[in-house]
């Protein structure tokens, strides 16, 4: 979780998915500037931690049913679920549980917590804004 606290702060260099910092997340899933990056921020968190999955920056490949958990777990990830798109359209990494509400780090973000933002953020959601909650850290691959 270090490393995702160490990238609270960082924007967007115009507001259109880009920047220096936003490339790198995209990169690791082997994109270029200009795609929305939530799901890339999280597997930049997992390869920069020595983990070499996950890696889509397709949030709902975060999400496959053998990572399901129930487990609220640093470093777990978090899928918040868009009706419009019938589908997880937002991915973070969990901090902690605060009573009713869950607390993370989340790129592509902004103050209101939208899917399409401007930055890294630590957010404040509700535990019932929360579809899924994937463990990809238990018996994580490890990079040698």
């Amino acid at each position: 979780m270090s490393v995702a606290a160490s990238q609270i702060d960082v924007r967007e260099l115009t507001g259109h998915n880009d920047g220096q910092a936003v490339e790198r997340y995209l990169a690791v899933t082997g994109l270029g500037k200009g795609y929305p990056w939530c799901a890339a921020f999280v597997c930049w968190v997992y390869r920069t931690a020595g983990f070499s999955r996950p890696a889509s920056a397709w949030s709902p490949d975060l999400f496959p049913k053998s990572r399901i958990t129930k487990e609220v777990l640093p470093g777990n990830i978090i899928g918040i679920y868009f009706p419009e798109l019938r589908r997880i359209a937002h991915a973070g990494l969990i901090v902690k549980q605060d009573g009713e509400y869950m607390v993370s780090v989340e790129g592509n973000t902004n103050v209101s917590g939208g899917r399409e933002g401007d930055g890294v953020y630590l957010k404040r959601r509700h535990v019932r804004t929360i579809y899924r909650i994937a463990d990809w850290v238990t018996e994580g691959r490890r990079l040698p």
